[in-house]
């Protein structure tokens, strides 16, 4: 090997030791709902891994009645995401802090109705993944879970 190479390689394990290392003493924390009526269920509305926040997906469920909104995709994603923002300023975050966004659509022919809203909200454009599921939770129209930074 060449000088250079070794001094690439030499670069590239300790980028990889340093990242290792730091995984390793990332603190994980299972957040407890601010939801009452959720405090029971089988996940965990946020999980913190550093200064990484992996909320649960969110439907559009008005939480105070326990029931799915009316008025289809777009009543249902404008509700999904004021879901999201109140989970998120739970722990101090917003919109804004959000890097990655997975939303599921119960039919891919909602896709430019669900943009519509989608786009009001989430300016920064984080990184998203879309796709058509041929169910959701309490037959709902869209889920979307996020991936914040603090």
């Amino acid at each position: 090997m060449k000088p250079f190479q070794y001094t690439l390689l030499a670069i590239l394990i300790s980028g990889i030791m340093a990242t290792s290392h730091a995984q390793e003493n990332t603190e994980l924390i299972f957040h407890q709902s601010h939801e009452p009526k959720k405090q029971d269920a089988p996940f965990s509305d946020v999980v913190q891994a550093g200064n990484l926040f992996f909320l649960a997906g969110q439907i559009g469920m008005d939480h105070s009645a326990r029931t799915v909104v009316q008025g289809g995709i777009q009543a249902e994603t404008e509700q999904a995401i004021k879901n999201i923002e109140a989970v998120l300023a739970q722990h101090g975050l917003g919109l804004g802090n959000v890097v990655k966004c997975t939303v599921i659509l119960g039919s891919m022919d909602d896709f430019a109705a669900f943009n519509e809203v989608y786009v009001k909200y989430f300016t920064n454009k984080p990184a998203r993944t879309t796709f058509a599921a041929s169910g959701l939770a309490r037959n709902a129209k869209v889920e979307i879970d996020v991936v914040a930074v603090k």
